[in-house]
């Protein structure tokens, strides 16, 4: 049976790709065929072998099974924006049936699979559904990134909300310290631990560069 997760986060930008890249070298510890997903990824840069997205091009790195880009990034748009808006400006349209298609199709692979989420829980992906569609319907564990700054204990709990009232079980959540300026977050740190009902699995520190393998894992993190 593949041991796989949904990763979320309270915002874009509060570090899901360093925690997916750090949850792929954990489970590499246990699991032989391990891979990283990014359904949708919106932004490109130009690379030798022609344009990519530096998040799935990150998971690629940590994982370590080589799959078709069709398979682990099936919707890999031009534009930096809400995954609905740089389809249609690519002309496309974001099919929830391909992505989970795409899903099966890579669990068959793998022994492990980290799914990475676009922006936050309810991103839209098109004139109808979110992110939360896509995560309800691949219906795996889900794992929240919280973005330590002022605001994230309301996006936390609702998030965490969310996940639950899809039926989804919060099977873990990550603190990561992306502002340096933030007062008392041994405190905030201490009120999500209260609230947020699911255990936490790393607390990782402000990097000047980022270290997916340096991201200390608390006991019992990655079983689903």
């Amino acid at each position: 049976m593949t041991t796989a997760f949904f990763v979320t986060g309270t915002d874009t930008e509060v570090g899901k790709t360093l925690v997916s890249c750090a949850l792929l070298h954990h489970l590499r510890r246990t699991h032989a065929r391990v891979v990283g997903m990014k359904p949708v990824a919106a932004g490109t840069i130009d690379l030798p072998g022609g344009p990519d997205n530096e998040d799935a091009v990150a998971l690629r790195a940590a994982g370590s099974l080589a799959v078709p880009r069709g398979l682990d990034n099936p919707y890999c748009l031009p534009l930096p924006l809400s995954p609905h808006l740089a389809a249609r400006a690519a002309g496309q349209v974001i099919s929830v049936d391909l992505l989970a298609d795409r899903y099966r199709q890579l669990a068959a692979l793998a022994d492990a699979v980290v799914v990475e989420g676009a922006g936050g829980f309810h991103v839209p992906l098109n004139d109808t559904q979110t992110g939360a569609d896509l995560a309800e319907r691949l219906a795996l564990p889900v794992v929240l990134v919280v973005g330590l700054r002022l605001g994230c204990l309301n996006h936390a709990l609702l998030t965490a909300e969310a996940v639950r009232a899809r039926g989804l079980r919060l099977a873990g959540w990550v603190a990561n310290r992306i502002d340096p300026a933030m007062s008392s977050v041994a405190d905030n740190i201490a009120t999500l631990a209260a609230r947020l009902g699911a255990p936490m699995w790393a607390d990782v520190p402000r990097m000047a560069v980022p270290r997916p393998d340096q991201v200390v894992w608390l006991e019992g993190a990655g079983r689903d």
